[in-house]
């Protein structure tokens, strides 16, 4: 089992979390302070309008816009959980439920929009490391994501027989994909947190007045002691004494066993610079990717997939050419495990190994490619070899890609990744010119365009500029512009 270190680097406007294993930077986390949003948490709200025929009522709950209730996400006794009523059970109306100046415990489930305040539902719901709290309810749900009906059978009995453990236990609990290798030990060490926070929340609900936030979802710092902490995991290094305490007593509360592993951190370095972790975000953020053996990899990420392309480079170690691929493709697999981790790729991904003529081969490569896509903790669907020789795979998407966490498209390329040609764009100057000139008559055109474009039409493309200008019989200036890009112009009738 690969030995782990976490590395949390805190600051009042962002928490960063390196998830680094045998000495290699394997995952990254992000959590900006004005960037958080309101899903999860659990309010104390005031019922201050009622709109029957919206079937709707607006809810303060402290912000500066009043949050929305929608009869359909109104908790109801024996209808069970889920975000919205199903249309199998006949809804009560909105206004014989809820009344103005009525108190209610609502949890957000959509964060305000624009003019739009958050959304609500009475249904509380509590998220632990590998279950779903539903204190409301009693019943035990099982992921459809997570194996065979049996295999979800033998797990919905193991969950009754433990949470019926408690003789203080209530609620129902749905068990998340990532449950389903779970432990009894760890099973129940997530129930009894989650119980706990329950406790929490309702106690609070009962002393402290309407418009009040009785429960937050966990900060990153804390979300690595119930999320990311394992048995492998050796040290958990904050930079920050304030956030330390704070880690200690959360941890002394709900997670004693990873106290022993949490360590303040006062080394004169960063944090970041013990494992080179900003050049690795730096290199993270580019398409190439260079493997040790000399060959490399081009990943791309679009909307709808993204592309990994495998090629030899330099490599040209092997004693014959079908060695030197299949060993530059194995490397390949193990990187491009690492890649989809530390940049959080999701969805459709495609890759595009270099052509590899013996079947051994192929399946050397797509063993070592799952063997290395075992160790994420995000569900990985490996579909193998296409005809074209191209591998298939789905990551489950949890969170932004780093690279759009970090990134915004290019305002010189919108995102293209290219520009035109210089020349490209003086000719459609010229030809804007020509288009213009048919519609109006001024006394002269005047091109505002970048250095570069204003000193091909005077060198290169003179001749042609003097031509259209015979040709329209009208002048032509031109005027160089330093802080427009290569594709801006404009064209001033004066």
């Amino acid at each position: 089992m690969a030995s782990q270190d976490i590395l949390i680097n805190w600051a009042p406007q962002e928490t960063r979390v390196a998830v680094v294993e045998n000495g290699a930077l394997q995952e990254l986390y992000l959590e900006r302070t004005l960037e958080r949003g309101q899903v999860g948490n659990v309010y104390l709200g005031k019922v201050a309008r009622v709109l029957p025929g919206m079937q709707s009522a607006f809810i303060d709950i402290g912000s500066e816009r009043a949050a929305f209730l929608h009869v359909a996400d109104l908790h109801a006794a024996g209808q069970g959980h889920g975000p919205r009523n199903n249309g199998d059970v006949p809804l009560v109306p909105i206004e014989k439920r809820v009344y103005e100046g009525q108190t209610l415990m609502v949890q957000v489930i959509k964060d305000a929009i624009g003019t739009k305040g958050a959304r609500l539902s009475t249904q509380v719901s509590i998220a632990g490391r590998m279950l779903v709290f539903l204190p409301q309810d009693r019943h035990i749900g099982i992921s459809q994501k997570i194996g065979s009906p049996e295999t979800r059978e033998a797990l919905r009995e193991r969950m009754q027989r433990l949470a019926g453990a408690d003789p203080n236990g209530g609620g129902g609990f749905i068990l998340r994909t990532n449950a389903e290798e779970a432990t009894d030990e760890e099973l129940a060490d997530d129930i009894a947190y989650l119980r706990k926070t329950w406790e929490h929340i309702r106690s609070q609900g009962l002393k402290q007045p309407p418009g009040t936030l009785l429960h937050q979802d966990l900060s990153l710092a804390e979300r690595v002691l119930r999320d990311l902490t394992t048995d492998s995991t050796q040290t958990i290094r904050i930079d920050s004494k304030l956030q330390f305490d704070a880690l200690q007593a959360f941890g002394a509360t709900y997670m004693p066993g990873t106290l022993p592993k949490l360590e303040h951190y006062k080394g004169e370095r960063p944090i970041f610079d013990l494992f080179g972790i900003e050049e690795e975000i730096a290199r993270a953020l580019g398409r190439r990717v260079d493997l040790k053996s000399g060959g490399y990899l081009i990943i791309d990420q679009t909307e709808a997939l993204t592309t990994v392309d495998v090629n030899t480079g330099g490599f040209v170690g092997a004693r014959n050419f079908d060695d030197t691929i299949f060993k530059t493709n194995l490397e390949a697999a193990g990187t491009i495990a690492r890649q989809l981790r530390l940049r959080n790729l999701g969805g459709i991904i495609i890759v595009d190994f270099i052509d590899m003529v013996r079947e051994e081969h192929q399946q050397a490569v797509l063993g070592e490619l799952r063997k290395q896509l075992a160790r994420d903790r995000v569900r990985t669907t490996v579909s193998g070899f296409t005809q074209l020789g191209l591998v298939e795979m789905t990551r489950k998407r949890t969170r932004e890609s780093l690279a759009h966490m970090l990134c915004e498209p290019c305002p010189t390329c919108s995102g293209r990744g290219q520009i035109k040609t210089v020349r490209s764009v003086c000719y459609d100057i010229l030809r804007e010119i020509l288009r213009e000139a048919r519609q109006f008559a001024p006394r002269e055109f005047r091109v505002i365009a970048s250095a570069a474009v204003v000193e091909m039409l005077l060198d290169e493309e003179s001749t042609h500029l003097a031509g259209l200008s015979e040709f329209i019989g009208k002048p032509i200036s031109l005027s160089a512009e330093p802080t427009m890009n290569p594709e801006q112009y404009d064209i001033v009738l004066m």
